[in-house]
């Protein structure tokens, strides 16, 4: 159903089963095609590529069973539905593959996980600067790589600069590579249409000083150029960020800006027509801590009186960093968009607007561990109305006055222009990307109302009227809905929405599509089997471009 109303989040409702969201026990590596019911327009026709978390639970040689601590650091796999047109209508094809089984099989004979992760909890003197300390050898290097949390297709820059594990077989066609990210500076190469991980890369491939271990899993892609816009930290001699663009034309990778600044965990960024911006939110890290392995071990307690600091780099004219400005405390995972226009105090002069999904501390990180996301779980029932997303709110920031020059000896303020209060906690926001560095009215997202342990319905919300719509059914549990735009819409929300969903009753997922106006359905495609709870996904039209890294 879909309905615009205001969520009454005291209500408590009965909760449905999601355990084989989160240990799925489908792989389906042969192409099959999915019965479709309804109508999936023709215009979707491409791939829709998903990733994310298969299992997380692996029995051991010595009769154990291990667990995976942390929701992030579940063993990747990577999904691929492609929508065929035809006269009768969109026929869907579906094919998966577990993107880790050597670590899998790793795991499986060393009873342990002793690879730098989000938030495994492991032996202290097992760092991510060490080699793992086990007698198993990876057949498959790029099997043994635990990463898997965002896509992009036709990253430019690696072509020919990745190191080749496996012969690649079957038809292979350079214009659709497909690369996983994470937010460490690796990226693994995965076969576009049998998913096989087929090698491994890190930003250093694209710049020697590009040396350090994190960046965004979120890299920003230019909607017209296809350039592609990351930052770097390293940590020696001090924490230093560097922020890159990867020119889609030459392959050619740039620094723009080399600037000091506190370490943070950033999942993304934000960028503009003219600039690309860098928020250290407060999630900020200790170098020393993070040596020993885990990520979220080494953030820091949320500290309220220290500001957030965004950084504007200029992108066009060499300038460098441009400005810094301070805002009020805040976590963030997803940035949505942001863009340039004239200040409404001075017509003469450019503010940056940025929207971002805001969460009020950065407590959502320890509210991830699969004993409080399993239905199953005992905490996960006891938790399940704490809403692992509680405090999660799209937020816009205003940045006023970007001067023409840079300015380092002064530090400027960043204002919260507004906050959607009324809304249930949401993430993983998406839009039109055509909108992507202009002004967008629409943002879509999931949302958890309370129904489920986990996440239970799409959000729809409208920046203007700061109203909002719902698609929810029982039972349902939907992953990052992806738009893609009608041709030959006219308006900004003319489209449908792909999401990956799983009927908790059944257990079964489907493609569902929305339309993107009115979140009714209109068709979906049955999978014969559970789909992991994912990240993030990529829609590759067989005519146009991708939708982009955001």
């Amino acid at each position: 159903m879909s309905e615009s109303r205001t969520t009454d989040t005291s209500i408590h409702f009965k909760t449905w089963p999601n355990e084989q969201g989160f240990q799925p026990n489908y792989e389906q590596k042969t192409p099959v095609q999915l019965q479709v019911t309804g109508v999936i327009p023709a215009y979707t026709a491409g791939v829709l590529y998903r990733t994310g978390p298969g299992q997380y639970k692996v029995d051991t040689e010595n009769g154990n069973t291990f667990q995976v601590s942390h929701w992030f650091d579940g063993f990747s796999h990577t999904h691929r539905f492609e929508l065929v047109g035809t006269d009768s209508g969109v026929q869907v094809f579906y094919n998966s593959r577990a993107a880790t089984d050597d670590l899998i099989e790793e795991v499986r004979k060393t009873g342990s996980l002793n690879h730098f992760s989000f938030g495994q909890k492991r032996d202290p003197c097992k760092t991510m600067f060490r080699k793992v300390q086990s007698s198993y050898e990876p057949r498959n290097p790029a099997s043994i790589s635990n990463v898997g949390v965002t896509l992009s297709v036709n990253m430019p820059g690696l072509e020919g600069k990745f190191s080749a594990t496996v012969q690649e077989r079957g038809r292979y066609d350079s214009v659709t590579s497909l690369w996983a990210k994470t937010d460490t500076s690796k990226f693994k190469k995965i076969h576009p249409e049998t998913l096989e991980p087929i090698g491994l890369a890190q930003q250093k491939d694209l710049h020697p000083d590009l040396d350090g271990p994190l960046a965004a899993s979120h890299a920003k892609s230019d909607p017209k150029t296809g350039d592609v816009y990351n930052y770097n930290i390293s940590f020696a001699p001090q924490p230093t960020y560097r922020v890159f663009c990867v020119s889609a034309a030459t392959g050619e990778t740039s620094i723009l800006a080399t600037f000091s600044a506190t370490p943070a965990y950033l999942h993304s960024l934000f960028l503009t027509e003219d600039y690309v911006i860098v928020c250290v939110w407060n999630a900020h890290l200790s170098p020393k801590e993070l040596a020993n392995g885990a990520l979220i071990e080494a953030v820091q307690p949320f500290d309220d009186s220290k500001p957030a600091k965004w950084y504007i780099v200029d992108r066009k004219y060499g300038k460098g960093l441009i400005a810094t400005y301070d805002s009020r405390a805040f976590f963030c995972f997803h940035s949505i968009n942001a863009w340039q226009e004239p200040s409404p105090t001075d017509s003469s002069k450019i503010d940056i607007v940025a929207e971002c999904v805001m969460f009020e501390t950065s407590d959502v990180l320890h509210r991830l561990y699969y004993d409080l996301l399993v239905s199953s779980s005992a905490s996960a029932q006891q938790n399940s109305m704490k809403r692992h997303f509680s405090d999660s709110k799209i937020t816009r920031f205003r940045l006023p006055s970007i001067p023409a020059t840079p300015i380092v000896d002064e530090t400027k303020i960043a204002s919260v222009e507004w906050a959607a209060n009324e809304t249930p906690p949401l993430e993983l926001p998406t839009l039109n990307p055509a909108y992507l560095t202009r002004p967008h009215r629409y943002t879509y997202a999931v949302v958890g109302q309370g129904k489920s342990t986990f996440l239970d319905g799409i959000i729809k919300f409208d920046s203007e009227t700061k109203e909002s719509l719902f698609w929810d059914e029982h039972a349902q549990s939907p992953g990052e809905p992806i738009f893609v735009a009608d041709p030959e819409g006219e308006t900004e929300d003319a489209g449908v929405l792909l999401s990956v969903v799983l009927d908790g009753l059944t257990g079964r997922s489907h493609l569902l599509c929305l339309d993107a106006k009115t979140l009714t359905e209109t068709g979906r495609a049955q999978v014969n089997g559970p789909i992991g709870f994912g990240f993030h996904g990529q829609h590759v039209p067989t005519r146009g471009v991708p939708t982009g890294d955001f």
